[in-house]
């Protein structure tokens, strides 16, 4: 992934599409050739060291698109809004304040968690608070890397932390060991990884119950978010753990259930039928999908089957299929896409779609300072923000 690395640093505005499709294709042949230590996997032994948190001036309106729209929030976080003294710290009559030494600075943390013998590494973003206010809970957005990642590179390659900074959102990284998988995948095409209370949505759940209670998150305002393989293993959290995570995001992935073991994972990612004839109808959060429509390495049509799967259990929970909007539009920098925003039968946005024309296997909007991102493209981290944030907490 150098050489595509390399371009997108000289080239941050121009991503070169032919070249990314190239670099996407060898991935794929290593993989088929490979088997199983190379499922969604590329050799890329040197990346260059990642930067935790964008130059994005605190305080600055929150851009969509690099348009001239500005995210949607929910009240407490308005500006208009009396309440609020600083992003992310809201006084609310008859809520117990929460007040550490410490607890107020900005912080980019280094953990580990332990749970069913499992053990994982994690990063940890926690946003600064404004002294002499108290601290009283706020959201988290836990960011599942894709392979051959890290928490560093992922955080440097979407810019979460600084958009969770300008909004008083905790982030959290985890990070999978190639003692699990040697490329750093998550193994969503596993049966043992794909289940309520077993591998790794286990310990990914209870790692987010654990930093909830520890840093003072607000346990109804939890979501997930994922790119290609931490897509996947993103879409089986909300469909396995609807009670902990309120929203999803996935970007560049899979639904679960679309494979059992490596030949079918390699089948869905080719976009052969059994992506879409694997979902169920089940309970899933709302839910939110980037995905590009010229992605060599996990084709289109697994989005397309992620957002029917959220459109048939909409449709299951309250007895009528949801109300589809599309629009055509295109990033700052020029890079087309088509959203379709769905609505249940009283108006609630319960999932998003954007197809993104022309973009390849990559977080759109995202960072050449990160690996596998379109600097060209919808801000896919703001708009994953302003969709997670406009939601009701469960319940």
């Amino acid at each position: 992934m150098n050489e595509l690395l390399q371009k997108l640093m000289v080239e941050a505005t121009a991503l070169t599409r032919n070249g990314q499709l190239r670099e996407a294709t060898q991935a794929i042949q290593r993989a088929l050739r490979g088997g199983a230590s190379e499922v969604f996997g590329v050799s890329d032994p040197a990346t260059p060291p990642p930067t935790s948190h964008a130059s994005r001036r605190p305080g600055a309106a929150v851009i969509l698109d690099g348009l001239t729209r500005v995210i949607d929030l929910p009240a407490e976080f308005a500006e208009a809004t009396p309440n609020v003294r600083h992003p992310g710290v809201v006084e609310r009559p008859g809520e117990a304040p929460f007040d550490v030494d410490g607890a107020r600075e900005e912080r980019w943390i280094d953990g580990r968690f332990t749970h069913q013998g499992r053990t994982l590494a994690y990063k940890l973003y926690l946003p600064p608070c404004a002294p002499g206010i108290a601290i009283t809970p706020r959201p988290m957005v836990m960011m599942l890397h894709g392979c051959t990642q890290g928490a560093d590179d992922f955080a440097a390659g979407t810019q979460m932390n600084a958009l969770a900074r300008d909004l008083g959102v905790v982030v959290l990284y985890p990070e999978q060991t190639q003692h699990a998988n040697s490329q750093k995948c998550w193994n969503w095409f596993k049966p043992q990884h794909q289940q309520r209370g077993r591998g790794e949505p286990a310990i990914l759940a209870a790692l987010a119950q654990s930093i909830t209670a520890e840093h003072h998150v607000d346990a109804a305002r939890v979501f997930v978010a994922g790119l290609s393989a931490g897509g996947a293993m993103a879409d089986i959290l909300g469909r396995c753990y609807p009670d902990v995570f309120a929203a999803v995001g996935i970007h560049s992935g899979l639904p679960s259930g679309s494979a059992t073991d490596l030949m079918s994972a390699m089948s869905a990612m080719r976009g052969s039928s059994a992506a879409s004839g694997a979902t169920r109808a089940q309970p899933m959060p709302p839910t939110i999908v980037f995905h590009g429509d010229a992605d060599v390495t996990v084709h289109v049509s697994n989005g397309a089957a992620i957002i029917e799967a959220a459109r048939t259990a909409t449709e299951e929970a309250t007895g009528s299929m949801p109300t589809a909007r599309t629009a055509e539009g295109h990033s700052g920098k020029g890079q087309r896409h088509t959203r379709t925003v769905y609505t249940d039968h009283a108006g609630r946005s319960t999932a998003e779609y954007w197809r993104l024309h022309g973009a390849g296997h990559a977080w759109s909007g995202g960072s050449a300072h990160g690996s596998y991102t379109n600097p060209a493209g919808a801000d896919a981290s703001t708009e994953m923000l302003r969709f997670f944030l406009s939601h009701s907490p469960r319940g």
